[in-house]
């Protein structure tokens, strides 16, 4: 139970960081650069929860 807390937890932060990427004064590509480097982070945080790494 505790590790589907954190993965919907992380599955929030990982939106809501999106999210906020998005309402930043960034041109197009800015934009796009962050958001693959939170969607990586969050990819490797989800994966860490499952005992990946």
């Amino acid at each position: 139970m505790s590790i589907l807390i954190s993965l919907l937890i992380t599955v929030l932060v990982i939106f809501l960081v999106l999210y906020l990427v998005q309402m930043l004064p960034l041109d197009a590509r800015a934009k796009q650069i962050a958001q693959v480097i939170v969607v990586v982070i969050g990819i490797i945080s989800l994966l860490r929860y499952l005992a990946v790494f």
